[in-house]
This record gives C-alpha cells, structure tokens and sequence, in this order.
C-alpha cells in the first residue's frame, strides 16, 4: 500500500475519531485500518493517535500531520479533477469565511445568486469576526475587513468601510449632536467591543490623530446588539459603516463625527490559488466582485 493509500485511511481515522468508521467508509476491515495506521506510523516515526476502547485520537503530531496530509490529498483531488473538467466548470464544495454581519448582509445574498448559478457546486459559509489562517482551516475564499499582512494570498480589494459613530434621531434630538469628539463625554456611550475594544477612541482631524476616552454604560461583545440598543435611543455608538449602511438609508440612525473619522478601511477578497484558481473559486470572486464593486452602501474610492 503507498503513502497516498495510507495517508487516505489516516485521514479518515482522525475525522471521524474510529478506526471503525474509518473501514465502514473505505469498505475495509478493522483490522486492515488498524495495520495501516501502524505502518503509516512507523514510516513516519512519530506516534499519530491516542487510542482507547470507545476512539482514538490525534495526538499534537498527528493533528499537525493531518493538516499537511489533508492538503496533499486535496491538491491530488484537485489534480485529478482538472482532467474531467473541474477546472472549466465549477463543480465540488466552496468553503467562504467573512465576517459576521458583513456576511449576513452582503455576502449571503451573492452566495445564493451563486448557487443558483453552479448547480454542481455546494456552499460552506463560516462567519466570525476573528482573522483565520484560511490554509490552516480549509476555506477556499475570505472576505477580509482590515489592512493585510504580507504573505502568499491573493487579494483583491473591492472598496472601503470606515469606522463611523452614529446615534438614533430621537437620542439625539433629546442630547444634542457632539459636535468634536470630546463632547462625547457628556453622552451615553454604547461600546461594541468588536469594533472598539479600547475605552480610547482614535479620531482624525487637521492637527493629526485626536484620542478620547469614553466611559460605556452598555457594553455588548456582538455588533448587532449594539445597533439594536443604538436604535432604541440609548446612546452613541461606534460600528463599521457597513454594519449599519441601512439604517443610515432608513434614517433610524444618523451619522455624526463624520469630520473626524479615520482613514478608510480596505475590504478585500482573499484566496490562494491565484491564476491556477479553480472554476468554483474563479467564477466566485468574479461575483463577490462585481456585486461589492456595485453596492452603494460601500465606499469605493480607493
């Protein structure tokens, strides 16, 4: 059996955490998982599961082994695929990542277009608002928010956000508009700790760089909850302009500061194919592209 073979059943073992499953999948023996898994580490020198009665487990080595393990054979897959056409057609699952509310507002909406595009091909949409290493977790595409590090990934930027603070007509109305940035201590302050982490708030200005400190009465660790408490007229708050662009369309809250704010954001479409990209993948960004490029509730003054 070569190292592919072995490599197969070895990633079939650890995802599914039995040497059981494992041979009900591949239509082998137990027994026959087990001697591969043995020979695969004996190869290799190093000790790939922890076993037990009940499963079996990767252990630091083997969890490292895997993700190696699982890109070549996706690299093979892909190799192969080129031959029946995958490469021309976008056919297999497409794995996106975005931030939270960015991708429920934005990036929902072209993934379904896309589906109903590519009928060969299905979607898996992870959204969350911490940076992955998009190798290390397996995604094809990321929809990143923010100024990128150097490194091997492709990128190409469909526009700006900006941070904004913003309160609803009726607070403000009641409160008065700041008019400069420190007059936001004499206001009730909503923090998103996602967008703001800090209790010091950096603003721009013709001197240079303005910082305030603001004390929060309501503090959330979700963007969303502090839209909804901003909405009801308990404070200022201070998001992503894409966070709430409809609301601003609407009305039900009004941009201010806006003299103040920093320098645009970069939105940018991540992948690590480049040229050699896959159809999937090609035609994807292709949309997210032209969709974002067309969205007037992003700055696109680069």
């Amino acid at each position: 059996m070569d190292k592919i073979a072995l490599m197969r059943i070895f990633v079939e073992a650890a995802e599914r955490e039995s040497f059981v499953g494992a041979s009900q999948r591949l239509d082998m023996s137990a027994p026959a998982v087990t001697r591969a898994i043995a020979r695969l580490e004996d190869s290799l020198s190093v000790r790939l599961f922890n076993r037990t009665t009940r499963r079996v487990r990767l252990t630091e080595s083997g969890a490292r082994y895997y993700g190696d393990a699982k890109r070549i054979l996706e690299e093979i897959e892909e190799v192969e695929s080129a031959l029946v056409g995958v490469y021309r057609e976008p056919k297999g699952v497409l794995s996106v990542t975005a931030p939270v509310l960015f991708g429920r507002k934005y990036i929902v909406p072209i993934l379904t277009e896309f589906l109903e595009r590519h009928p060969e091909v299905k979607v898996k949409a992870i959204f969350f608002d911490r940076i992955s290493n998009i190798l290390d977790e397996g995604h094809d595409v990321a929809i990143r928010i923010g100024n990128l590090k150097d490194s091997g990934q492709f990128a190409v930027r469909v526009g700006n956000v900006q941070k904004v603070v913003c309160g609803s007509p009726d607070y403000l109305n009641k409160h008065g508009v700041p008019n400069h940035p420190a007059d936001l201590a004499d206001h009730q302050i909503i923090q998103s700790s996602a967008v703001e982490p800090s209790t010091t708030w950096w603003f721009h200005s013709d001197g240079g760089r303005v910082s305030v400190r603001v004390f929060p009465r309501l503090q959330f660790n979700q963007n969303d909850s502090a839209i909804s408490a901003v909405r009801c007229g308990y404070g200022i708050t201070r998001l992503m302009s894409y966070q709430v662009g409809e609301e601003f369309q609407s009305g039900s809250l009004v941009r201010i500061l806006q003299a103040y704010e920093a320098e645009p954001i970069p939105i940018n479409i991540v992948h690590l194919e480049g040229l050699r990209a896959s159809a999937k993948v090609r035609s994807f960004v292709d949309l997210v592209k032209e969709r974002l490029k067309n969205n007037p509730l992003i700055n696109h003054q680069m």
